[in-house]
């Protein structure tokens, strides 16, 4: 009975061990070491750090975390055989934690990942996060997704955003890791490793249908287009009897209006509870943000708001968010 526990567990073990070897293997000459250096904020002085990247296109697109090349002069990476190429920014996006470099190899073959699709991910699954932890090249770290669904902020000097979808895993992060990739039992790339948020718990930003229209915006303009009505409130609960009139549980609370926003030349008002934007139903921040596009930059639209115990409706024309 013993003996074929032991059984067992071995051949299990076997097949965990071959599934992450062959990511790895697949992986490590796709994620590249990000030696950057950065200049303070004032131009006072010069800094020098390092992260990971993934090359996502044959020709040398790498995908990695805003944060990792903030400020950056120079970059040049690095490959597991040891052949280091200049790269070039093409934009960052502070707001989702992501940027998009290219790897200046002339007319050099790239090999490339595959991004996959984070909505497939389940808790529990097996994943592989491959990158660069404290400059250390080359190095593969292997755990489960812990949860989905989480939220991380992401931050301008002007604005803040809710990164939405974050992968929770288990597979160890540290310092470097961040920019690299967190790949599924078919080598595909389903996240972009952010951040450390305590032992045993690593973040990464999704590889989603949202995230590839920014990577998409990246590569085109070097920035994300985002609009902006200038509130700032998050969810609130409607009671039971207005629920039952307005057909919504819960609507956007306005804490705050911004001055000379959008949002003041239409009419909002602190304490109002935003409940529809152009007939999408809004709970909190995050269903706002995901109306708040390029295309609605300066697009007029309806916002219906409970005012007291009243419906009104106003028509506001979004602002371009400030970088």
């Amino acid at each position: 009975m013993s003996s074929d526990v032991h059984t067992e567990s071995d051949a299990a073990l076997d097949v965990y061990s071959q599934v992450v070897a062959g990511v790895a293997e697949h992986l490590l000459p796709r994620v590249v070491r990000l030696d950057v250096e950065a200049e303070s904020p004032r131009g006072r002085f010069r800094a020098r750090g390092s992260g990971s990247g993934v090359i996502f296109t044959p020709d040398g697109y790498l995908l990695t975390a805003a944060h990792v090349v903030r400020g950056t002069t120079s970059a040049t990476a690095q490959f597991t055989d040891g052949r280091t190429r200049p790269v070039r920014m093409v934009g960052a996006d502070p707001l989702s934690d992501l940027a998009v470099g290219r790897i200046e190899a002339g007319d050099e073959t790239i090999e490339h990942a595959e991004l996959g699709d984070s909505e497939t991910l389940r808790v529990g699954q097996l994943v592989v996060a491959v990158g660069s932890p404290l400059g250390l090249g080359a190095s593969v770290t292997a755990g489960i997704v812990s949860g989905l669904g989480r939220s991380m902020v992401g931050s301008t000097p002007r604005a803040t955003r809710i990164i939405e979808n974050v992968i929770q895993t288990d597979a160890a992060l540290n310092p470097g890791n961040s920019g690299g990739a967190l790949a599924d039992s078919r080598g595909r790339v389903v996240g972009v490793n952010t951040a450390v948020a305590g032992m045993g718990l690593g973040l990464a930003v999704p590889i989603s249908a949202g995230t590839r229209q920014l990577i998409a915006a990246l590569m085109r303009d070097g920035r994300v287009r985002r609009a902006w009505l200038g509130i700032a409130g998050g969810r609130q609960p409607v009671s039971p009897r207005l629920a039952r009139r307005v057909g919504h549980q819960a609507g956007i609370g306005v804490v705050e209006v911004v001055p000379d926003s959008p949002a003041v030349r239409c009419g909002v008002r602190p304490g109002d509870i935003i409940v529809e934007v152009d007939g999408y139903a809004v709970a909190d921040a995050g269903d706002l943000q995901r109306l708040m596009l390029s295309e609605a930059i300066g697009r007029p639209m309806t916002l219906r708001v409970l005012r007291g115990s009243d419906l009104v409706d106003l028509r506001a024309v979004p602002d371009e968010m400030a970088a």
